[in-house]
């Protein structure tokens, strides 16, 4: 397997060298080697079937499960802890998974697994001696290393696809750009069931050589104890992330200056947040772009090649184009889908042919949902997604631009913002905001805020307070989660 064999000879090559460090232990080469040689073993005992699944906190165990299911030559499937229990029932039995690899405190808080699954617990098992040591399975590069389950906008979770050679060209595309080798450290944030928290905070370290320190909580107090501990080069996080560590009182400068790279992906970071971070801490936040279906990592804004709102040009081999409703590819500067060709594209959705046909094109581009542009330097700027664009009054509004507004006015910490059916515009916005705490709501002050950076049109005709906003594990909103019967859930001023 093309993916596996460089990480083994980095694993190999230095085994007493520190690899990767969690909030329980640190791990050399050798550890992760052995403790994936004894998890093989026992998985290899328990279970038969081709795909098996993992359930782990964000740590040094993933890797150890990761290797161990491609030491065996079979998928793995990483699974979100978060996912309601029907969900979770429906994955393991898609996927076809009785087994996964977990550790009992997480079964304790999330609950037991669904009937007929095993779970195989880590921190029950000893790792003293070594097993026997085991050839590398043979797989070509279209071998399916890895099952991602993600929602989507609707309906069940769908099954992505990502062969050996879409995750090693992904982790060699990144490691090309970026230049990462083993004097980086990197802070791994993001959760391992995740696109990004599986290429670039796992994969990517294992090849490349660089130390990586995990934390399985984001609590800012504890990111930035781990920053002035550890001084990481690189931290990769998501909007909410940056936020929270923008609203800690203790944050200061020096806590963010040994890092090369402070990125940020996900989903748009919110101009407030990247202009609090460079006024208060010096530090330019850069925006970075991909999906599941990709691996994840098509796009990255170098620092020393900043520019605003720009998540910037395709990695090497990665091909994009922009296009309109008719599949039309369009001019520099215009506004269109944004479709994706390249190594690391996913072949497909697991089991749903209809589906994956529905997002490639005649030409094999993945249709990404996103809008965007490009510069004349091919930086992309991501506009919104197709579905959550409004149309009010015959005008095309993405949500994110009002949002924006909403996050600049000093008692707003998010906001989201949806459209309701309107019988004489069409759609008018629906702002819901998350109160900076001890702010007070006052809707006239936040309408008339908006008026000022926004044009009429687009202002909210009505914004409520909400105690907390709908996230998924990372933390981004998800706007499909509200609807007009949504209720308000913080108190007015006074109330």
């Amino acid at each position: 397997m093309q993916v596996l064999r460089p990480i083994l000879r980095r694993l190999l090559t230095a085994p007493l060298s520190v690899r990767a460090i969690d909030d329980q232990r640190s791990w050399r080469g050798v550890d992760l080697y052995v403790a994936a040689l004894h998890l093989a073993r026992e998985l290899e005992r328990v279970s038969d079937r081709p795909r098996v699944g993992f359930m782990l906190p964000t740590s040094g165990l993933c890797p150890v499960a990761i290797i161990a299911g491609w030491l065996l030559g079979r998928t793995v499937v990483p699974l979100n802890y978060l996912l309601k229990p029907d969900d979770l029932a429906y994955v393991l039995a898609d996927a076809e998974v009785d087994a996964v690899v977990t550790v009992g405190p997480m079964l304790e808080h999330f609950g037991d697994l669904p009937e007929g699954v095993r779970a195989v617990k880590l921190d029950e098992m000893r790792f003293g001696g070594v097993p026997p040591l085991r050839r590398m399975p043979r797989r070509a590069d279209d071998h399916l290393a890895v099952l991602l389950y993600t929602s989507g906008t609707s309906g069940r979770p769908k099954g992505v696809m990502l062969t050996s050679g879409n995750l090693a060209a992904n982790v060699q595309q990144c490691i090309e750009f970026a230049g990462f080798s083993r004097q980086d450290r990197l802070l791994g944030v993001l959760p391992q069931f995740h696109s990004f928290g599986l290429t670039v905070l796992t994969l990517l370290p294992l090849t490349s050589g660089s130390l990586v320190v995990y934390t399985a909580r984001f609590l800012p107090k504890r990111i930035l104890n781990l920053l002035k501990k550890h001084r990481p080069t690189a931290v990769i996080a998501i909007p909410s992330m940056y936020n929270a560590l923008l609203s800690a009182k203790s944050a200061e400068r020096e806590h963010f200056e040994s890092l090369k790279w402070v990125v940020s992906g996900g989903e748009p970071l919110p101009a407030a947040v990247f202009e609090g971070f460079r006024e208060r801490f010096g530090v330019t936040i850069n925006e970075g772009y991909g999906l599941t279906e990709t691996a994840p990592v098509t796009n990255w804004c170098r620092p020393e090649d900043h520019r605003l709102r720009s998540v910037g040009p395709p990695l090497p081999r990665v091909d994009e184009k922009v296009v309109d409703a008719e599949g039309r590819e369009l001019a520099t500067g215009e506004e269109g889908e944004i479709c994706i060709k390249g190594p690391n594209v996913m072949p497909g959705y697991f089991n749903l042919p209809e589906e994956t046909a529905r997002v490639f094109d005649t030409d094999g581009y993945f249709r990404t949902g996103d809008m965007g542009r490009f510069d004349g330097d091919r930086h992309l700027f991501i506009t919104g997604r197709i579905k959550e664009m409004l149309i009010i009054g015959g005008e095309n509004v993405f949500p994110r631009e009002i949002e924006e507004a909403l996050i600049r006015h000093p008692s707003v910490h998010d906001a989201a913002v949806i459209g309701v059916a309107d019988e004489s515009r069409g759609e008018v916005p629906l702002a819901f905001v998350e109160l900076e705490e001890g702010a007070a709501f006052d809707e006239a002050a936040l309408r008339a805020h908006c008026r000022e950076h926004i044009a009429q049109y687009k202002v909210p005709r009505e914004i409520r307070p909400i105690e907390a906003l709908p996230r998924n594990p990372t933390g981004k909103i998800l706007r499909r989660e509200l609807s007009v019967d949504t209720a308000a859930t913080v108190p007015d001023a006074g109330a």
